[in-house]
Parts: structure tokens; sequence; C-alpha cells
């Protein structure tokens, strides 16, 4: 099954108690792409770069399987950069620098080839543009949809539209409660449902993610690490493991989707134990599965039956 996903590719300067990187490479479509070649063959890329975008990061694209036909180049101008430092807690952090450069101009053109994927992925871009990729799609199975808190403040009619017109948002806790304007987590989620999507993720960082619909939520943890050094991106390559999973089956369930948050979470646990993308680069599926293994054995709940008494024993 294809994916199709539909962001920025970047040139990111990172800053965390653990030191500093200079230009390396980001972006949203990045770690979507990177994140769903796990479980998918056919990863389609749709973005931006400039004239100085590294012939480096180039190759480790391609050498990955990402199919680059949909990435334009734009010879006049440069990459969308951006800088952050990170504070001590790995939560917070101060944005530098933000320089839009070629992403000023950005219109996604979706290739021939490509209006027959069947999922989608919508990285964080203003939605109006999000609604023009989805117009150049035929019927796809299934759209997931990013977005933040710049786009509910300045954007919010054309957000509430794209809305409507997907089947999951990804979001963290604090733009579900700014989204719907409702402070109870629960209440909120249950806001953005009725503006159109059927499937909420909410993204909470270190508490986990939660996935919510009409009839059902799912709560798990956040794989417990020891060593984090750069958290840039680890939403992104959320939306990337969780699509790239779905992409398994051939009907999406509940079931699939509850599967498919946990290798979300365990890809997402891998992406920040180094600076920029370089986790994934070196990831094997035998590191993931045994991941998940673990993350299911922290996450059962035992019944009665399987319950041994440590006071016997």
């Amino acid at each position: 099954m294809s994916i199709l996903t539909v962001g920025t590719v970047a040139l990111d300067s990172i800053e965390t108690t653990h030191g500093a990187v200079d230009a390396v490479l980001g972006g949203s479509a990045t770690y979507i792409a990177l994140a769903a070649k796990f479980f998918c063959e056919d990863v389609r890329l749709v973005a931006v770069v400039g004239n100085d975008f590294p012939d480096a990061y180039m190759h480790t694209l391609q050498t990955n399987a990402i199919d680059l036909d949909g990435l334009q180049i734009d010879k006049e101008g440069k990459t969308f950069a951006w800088g952050g430092r990170y504070h001590k807690d790995m939560i917070g952090r101060d944005t530098l620098f933000t320089d839009l450069n070629v992403l000023e101009t950005f219109s996604p053109v979706i290739p021939d080839q490509y209006r027959d994927s069947r999922l989608v992925c919508l990285g964080n871009l203003e939605p109006g543009i999000q609604r023009s990729v989805l117009e150049q799609i035929d019927q796809p199975q299934f759209v997931v949809c990013d977005t933040m808190n710049f786009w509910i403040d300045h954007t919010l009619d054309s957000l509430r539209e794209t809305l409507r017109y997907i089947h999951c948002l990804t979001i963290n806790d604090e733009e579900a409660r700014q989204l719907a304007n409702e402070s109870n987590l629960l209440k909120a989620a249950q806001k953005v449902l009725d503006m159109g999507p059927k499937v909420l993720v909410v993204k909470k960082g270190e508490h986990g993610a939660m996935l919510i619909s009409k009839e059902s939520m799912f709560l798990i943890p956040a794989f417990p690490l020891d060593d984090i050094q750069d958290p840039t991106g680890a939403g992104d390559t959320f939306m990337g493991g969780f699509v790239g999973y779905l992409s398994k089956f051939s009907t999406i369930t509940d079931s699939a989707l509850r599967q498919a948050v946990v290798y979300a979470s365990t890809i997402a646990s891998f992406s920040v134990e180094r600076f920029g993308p370089d986790r994934l680069l070196t990831l094997t599926e035998a590191e993931i599965e045994a991941r998940v293994s673990d993350f299911r054995q922290i996450i059962h709940v035992p019944v009665h039956s399987e319950i041994s008494s440590f006071v016997e024993s």
C-alpha cells in the first residue's frame, strides 16, 4: 500500500544539554517518511528544497527507499531552516530563528503517479495548502493531518474546513484544548471529533499518547528512556510510524489503530536518542520488535488468574 507524505524538508540547527548540531537534515516530511519506510515499501515524499540542500542529504533519502519524484528543487532559493535551543527538561524550547526561504511560496504539486496514494500524511502546513493536496488525490483510504497552535490562532476557519476532509488529526494536548476552547482534555477531544475527524491522536510527550474516537479510547505511556538527546521530529516520527504500520492492513479497524499507536510510540522513542534523524538511519526491524515487546510488557494489565502472590513466594 502506498503512503504519501507532504510537508517540509529542512535544515535544522539544534542545541540541547547533550551538545549542538548545525544544519542537519530535518523537516516534517523527512521524519514521517523515514519512520514510515520501516513498514511500507512505497513511501512518496512531496516537499521543496533550495539550491543549498546538501547532496549527502539527498543521498540519505534516496538510499532509504524514499520516492523523491515529488521533491521540488528551487534553484533560485534557499532551503527552509530552523534553529532551536531546548531547556534542561527537554520539553520546553526557544526558537532561535525560522527562515522560511523556499517554503514561503511552496505550492505542492502532486505528480500524476502519486494521485492513487492510499494513505496520506499532511504534515504541519497552512490548512489551505493541506486542502490543495487532497484536491489532487484520488479517493485516499485514510488521511492523517497534523497542525499547530499558530494555525489555530491565525487560520482557525481554514483549519476547521480542512478537518472536514480528513480521517485522523494528530496534535498535542495543548493544541487540542486550544482548538476546542475547552480545558478538559476528554471534552476537548469530543469537540474536535465533532469538527470532522473520525479519529484523534493526542500526543502528550513524556506522558504518552491517547487514541480517541466516538466509539473508544486507548491510552499508552511514553516508553521510559534514560538518554534523550534531541526531541526534534519526535511527533512527526510518531505520525510516520502510525501511518506506516496502518499500511499493513487492508481495512483500518480499531484494533489496527491501537497497534499502530504502540508502534508509533516505539519508533518515536528511538528517534530522540540521537540528534536529527540519525537514529532512524541505523535502526533495525529487530530493534523495533524487541522494544515493542518490552512496551507490551509495560502496558500489560494482568487478569486475576495471571496474578501470583508475591507474599507467598
